[in-house]
């Protein structure tokens, strides 16, 4: 899968998120760190089932 990420430098560090995949965010030294941090985030955003727990409950929001 491909994901659209705004990358920018912000001091010493690299910071960015994914438009396409909300919540998956990275903080790290070098921008190659930064795309690969996102990377991982994205796979287990994926890889993270959505069913709820016993104490939880899925609800749909309109906005």
């Amino acid at each position: 899968m491909e994901y659209r990420a705004v990358v920018r430098k912000s001091g010493d560090w690299w910071i960015g998120w994914l438009v396409d995949l909300p919540g998956v965010n990275a903080q790290e030294k070098t921008r190659k760190e930064l795309i690969e941090s996102l990377k991982i985030g994205a796979e287990d955003m994926r890889n993270t089932p959505i069913e709820p727990k016993d104490e939880e409950e899925l609800v749909k929001i309109e906005v």
